[in-house]
């Protein structure tokens, strides 16, 4: 059977730490998987946040979640922190990738790789929109 092989960038961009609920939990006593999903969701608010973006109006136009990808490495438990580092990468005119490396706080290990697609789009229309220039500013380089 074929794996999920998900490579990061060198460098990360943000970082913050979510300390694993018991809503994170599953029946195995570790991390669930549909918890990642979430965990991956709030580490996403909080870098755009430090931006004074939401996801709602990032320079007037919201994201949108488009594709989604998981790669664990290892488990987490109940009452532990994870660093949740994140890097923007694929940077194209409507879109771009979020990528995420999840580790344990005090110790380094590698828990899961993410990567989150998304896009931008006019809430209002329901239509695509180019990515806002200051966004793209942020964080495309010469060769985006």
């Amino acid at each position: 059977m074929s794996r999920v092989k998900l490579g990061l960038p060198e460098t990360f961009i943000y970082a913050t730490d979510i300390r694993l609920r018991v809503s994170d939990i599953n029946y195995g006593g570790h991390m669930d998987n549909n918890a990642v999903l979430s965990l991956v969701h709030e580490a996403r608010v909080r870098f755009l946040e430090s931006h004074g973006y939401s996801e709602l109006d990032v320079d007037g136009v919201g994201i949108i979640m488009v594709d989604a990808v998981i790669q664990y490495k290892s488990e987490a438990f109940y009452g532990q922190t994870l660093t949740f580092e994140v890097a923007v990468d694929g940077i194209s005119r409507i879109g771009c990738d979020v990528l995420y490396r999840i580790t344990d706080r005090d110790t380094g290990r590698e828990v899961a790789r993410a990567k989150t697609g998304i896009a931008f789009l006019d809430y209002a229309t329901r239509k695509p929109k180019r990515m806002p220039e200051g966004f793209r500013s942020l964080f495309a380089t010469e060769e985006s």
